[in-house]
């Protein structure tokens, strides 16, 4: 049984979603063991409880410095014995000791084709006003393991949405999260946990079963 632990900062529906699959049965033998929220009474602790998950917020601000806040996060893990992170629209940033800590077993999704729109400072809308302004065709969802810098870390998978004329950053936002990210955050789960993800370098290979 692979336990999950996720990281959220706000509303949840990455989290929800992944709620839904486990539920389902498209990922088996995983539980969520823990949710953890960087902010104090946002909707995804309250989905974490709905479904019986022990919720709790480990807040950034408590900590004077991101190593201290990783240290925080690292024995609370590590406190429940945890296989996975999945980061599900977590903001904050992580320190090196917490990536270091749990290398190659933290996954992360970013609302866009990475190396496009990602780093530092595009989270949120941010990615998709982006995108509009630049006039891409295409955007999308990326999921990908974390490492020391942002959004850098070996792609698992990825999936692409086609930008309409009458697009808004919001409607962007909304039909990227239901046709990308709900969809590949599941599926990268679901994988990890049948151990067919290899890392090759910056490559990583999906394994047949």
């Amino acid at each position: 049984m692979l336990r999950i632990g996720v990281l959220v900062s706000g509303g949840g529906t990455n989290l929800q979603a992944i709620i839904d699959r486990i539920e389902s049965g498209y990922i088996k033998d995983c539980s969520i063991v823990t949710v953890v929220s960087s902010k104090p009474n946002v909707y995804a602790l309250e989905r974490a409880k709905k479904h019986n998950i022990p919720a709790v917020c480990i807040a950034r601000k408590d900590y004077p410095s991101v190593h201290e806040y990783g240290e925080a996060l690292i024995q609370h893990f590590e406190r429940c014995e945890v296989g996975l992170i999945v980061m599900a629209g977590f903001l904050s940033i992580l320190g090196e000791n917490f990536v270091k800590r749990f290398e190659n077993r933290i996954i992360n999704i970013h609302p866009s084709l990475i190396p496009a729109f990602c780093g530092k400072g595009y989270y949120g809308i941010i990615p998709h006003q982006k995108a509009l302004e630049y006039g891409v065709k295409v955007t999308g969802a990326t999921v990908h393991f974390v490492d020391v810098e942002a959004d850098s870390g070996p792609i698992i998978l990825q999936k692409a949405v086609y930008i309409r004329d009458d697009d808004t950053p919001e409607t962007l936002q909304k039909r990227v999260m239901e046709e990308a990210e709900w969809e590949i955050l599941p599926e990268a789960i679901k994988l990890f946990a049948e151990g067919r993800l290899e890392i090759d370098g910056r490559k990583v290979r999906i394994k047949d079963n």
